[in-house]
């Protein structure tokens, strides 16, 4: 059973003057919009949601996609503020609109769950494919569950498969225990109990308990060899999976300070 997700001029005859204090002030503005919804989101994380509300809503007011999407958030659970699903759902539209992944994920999931719209498969597919392709883990893995289900798509194992390894590298656990199961049941994929055992080692390293149950089953299949030789591709796979976190958190704590 594959394990699915739970759920944006004034005229000036001196160009050359005018174009660079132009791109300072956009430049600015970016920094300072950062800064603002960095500060919301530590004041979120702690808890203190009047203070978070107080640091998004003038960048919401200022159509800023990363603040529409933390408010949205806001709404749907009620924090600090009553509980109002279509307030957030207009807010994941807005924010998802302007390209941002996370917006159109959360969009995705509520064109799926058909509460709040009238449910659309097709709609959550086109939705999470884009989320998908922005590199966001969680949107990879509910993007080969559809594959795999056949949901608002035609049923496809091999691009299930990728989408799962490509959540999996990211060191995604749920995407790599079905990444796991694919290769155990020969779906998409060439049948190998090593590379099922393989996947969900790493799974099972990253705390999901089934991983290691299915683990054991695997092991049972190989050859002692077989085991040495899974653990060491396991640890050279997990070691390439968290250097490769460790370089991303970088770029984007460079990214964030610029």
């Amino acid at each position: 059973m594959l394990i699915k997700n739970n759920p944006n001029l004034k005229k000036s005859f001196n160009i050359k003057v005018t174009l660079p204090a132009m791109l300072l002030l956009a430049s600015f503005s970016a920094f300072s919009h950062g800064y603002d919804l960095e500060q919301g989101i530590y004041e979120f994380n702690r808890g203190k949601f009047q203070a978070a509300i107080a640091q998004f809503r003038p960048l919401v007011s200022e159509g800023y996609a990363p603040a529409q999407y933390q408010m949205a958030l806001v709404y749907q659970h009620g924090y600090s503020v009553p509980k109002d699903g279509m307030k957030a759902l207009e807010l994941f539209e807005l924010s998802a609109a302007q390209n941002y992944p996370d917006a159109q994920f959360e969009l995705a999931l509520i064109y799926s769950a058909g509460k709040l719209v009238k449910q659309d498969l097709k709609k959550a597919f086109a939705l999470t494919n884009k989320a998908a392709k922005k590199d966001l883990a969680s949107a990879q893995f509910n993007l080969a569950v559809m594959y795999a289900n056949g949901d608002g798509i035609k049923q496809d194992n091999f691009k299930a498969s990728r989408w799962y390894r490509n959540a999996a590298n990211q060191n995604y656990a749920l995407a790599q225990y079905n990444l796991a199961l694919l290769y155990s049941e020969g779906k998409g994929v060439e049948k190998s109990t090593e590379l099922s055992f393989v996947w969900n080692t790493i799974a099972s390293w990253n705390g999901y308990p089934d991983a290691e149950k299915s683990r054991v089953m695997d092991e049972r299949d190989l050859s002692k060899r077989q085991v040495e030789e899974s653990i060491e591709k396991a640890n050279k796979i997990f070691t390439q999976i968290r250097e490769q976190q460790k370089l991303k958190a970088k770029m984007a704590e460079k990214q964030n300070f610029y």
